[in-house]
């Protein structure tokens, strides 16, 4: 292992990459750290504490949101337009065009995220201001259209910022911006939220700490399981002979995940399950009575934890399959295989081929899905057998730090190779 920190080292553009990346890396931290003017501090901190949706959140802002900093929204917007975006180009023909025409395409549909995470960024902003607003904690006090549009721009103007970071981080090859920055923002909370768990902490405890440590490595063990899992076809290419040379006649196989979709089904389960409660808040001011009632029921039914778990693990293991099937197409990987001259051994190429695929998929995402499902429901289990309150395993977050460090690994490797390479 120190061999090849050495040899990292000792690549001049691979130890100036590492170290630009670190560099960009203390810049969101900074930013993280500088506060929008007239919030109250406290009792932001208080809501979001007490709030376990709001903390779910505040993970993908870095912590930005609970300090409610000039990067308040962290790359939410950003994700959210990519989400979007996927989705339009199941409906849209062109959209759906652009993504096959290679870099080029790629190149205009991430000018499109761009533009549309900027109206997304101001809208979210107006959300979560008027949602503080009616918290009745006093986190925002009466703001002017001036104030309130100068608050607006502020955050959306950090959105951008971020993702212009996490862009030239992406460049360097050392793994995902966007990823990173979210992997930052999760580490970045563990030494406060280690000291809050030592502080209070009590000999009483001693077994239900043990059990939590025990669940945390059993827990980051299933999720390199899950991340690295694939299921590998075999695939067959005939032999072509074109002049004097043969081509083809190898024998390979086509690697399909176990979890295809990553963390974005988590991401929509979120959203799903914050939409009721968030739009609850508006009505819990209203003169109508009955208006006043149902908003009080339906905030108080999402913050009952076994409602609460069960929709989580339901939305979660629905839009697994969702969305995989939205950026997975066995018909397209069937034709490419007829195209190049591959067939799936017993399997006939073409329609067959591609029922056959989407056979294979459904099965190995039911695994998929529901240890997501678990990941994502895991500290209201945690909470339920340790009884320890102040520091829960996130299931998704062990999830993002585990697939990003992952990533960077394999691409620092990938980089070492082809260096390898260079050197014959």
């Amino acid at each position: 292992m120190w061999q090849k920190f050495v040899q990292i080292w000792k690549i001049r553009d691979l130890r100036n990459s590492i170290l630009f990346v670190l560099a960009m890396l203390v810049v969101y931290r900074l930013a993280a750290h500088i506060p929008v003017p007239g919030i109250n501090i406290t009792a932001l901190k208080n809501l979001f504490g007490s709030n376990q949706l709001l903390g779910l959140i505040d993970i993908f802002s870095g912590g930005g949101m609970k300090n409610f900093s000039i990067i308040a929204m962290g790359v939410g917007p950003y994700i959210t337009a990519s989400i979007i975006l996927q989705l339009l180009m199941m409906i849209i023909p062109a959209l759906e065009k652009l993504s096959k025409e290679g870099e080029a395409g790629q190149r205009k549909i991430n000018q499109y995220t761009r533009y549309m995470t900027v109206p997304l960024a101001m809208l979210q902003s107006y959300g979560m201001i008027s949602i503080l607003r009616q918290t009745g904690r006093g986190i925002i006090g009466t703001l002017t259209p001036f104030q309130m549009l100068t608050i607006m721009i502020t955050v959306s103007a950090g959105t951008m910022f971020l993702m212009w970071i996490g862009e030239l981080i992406s460049e360097r090859k050392i793994g995902n911006g966007i990823s990173l920055l979210i992997f930052a923002g999760i580490v970045s909370s563990l030494p406060g939220a280690f000291a809050k768990t030592v502080a209070v902490f009590d000999k009483s405890q001693l077994i239900s700490a043990v059990a939590f440590l025990a669940i945390a490595v059993i827990t980051i063990a299933g999720v390199v399981f899950l991340t690295e899992a694939q299921r590998n076809i075999p695939v067959s290419y005939a032999k072509r002979i074109r002049g004097n040379k043969m081509y083809g006649g190898t024998d390979t196989y086509l690697p399909l995940r176990v979890n295809m979709g990553g963390v974005i089904p988590i991401i929509f389960a979120i959203s799903i399950i914050l939409f009721p409660p968030m739009v609850a808040q508006f009505f819990t001011r209203a003169k109508t009575e009955w208006i006043v009632s149902a908003a009080q029921w339906v905030i108080t039914v999402f913050q009952n934890q076994l409602v609460y778990g069960i929709l989580y693990f339901t939305f979660v293991v629905g839009f697994t399959y969702f969305y995989t099937f939205v950026i997975f197409h066995p018909q397209q990987i069937a034709e490419n295989l007829q195209k190049q001259g591959g067939f799936i051994p017993g399997i006939r190429p073409g329609a067959n081929t591609a029922e056959y695929i989407n056979r294979v998929v459904t099965r190995i995402l039911l695994g998929g899905a529901l240890f997501l499902g678990i990941i994502a429901v895991l500290p209201l289990i945690i909470k339920q057998m340790t009884g320890i309150q102040s520091m829960v395993i996130g299931g998704t977050s062990v999830l993002i730090v585990v697939s990003v460090v992952i990533e960077i690994v394999k691409q620092i490797d990938s980089q070492l190779t082809m260096r390898d390479y260079d050197g014959f």
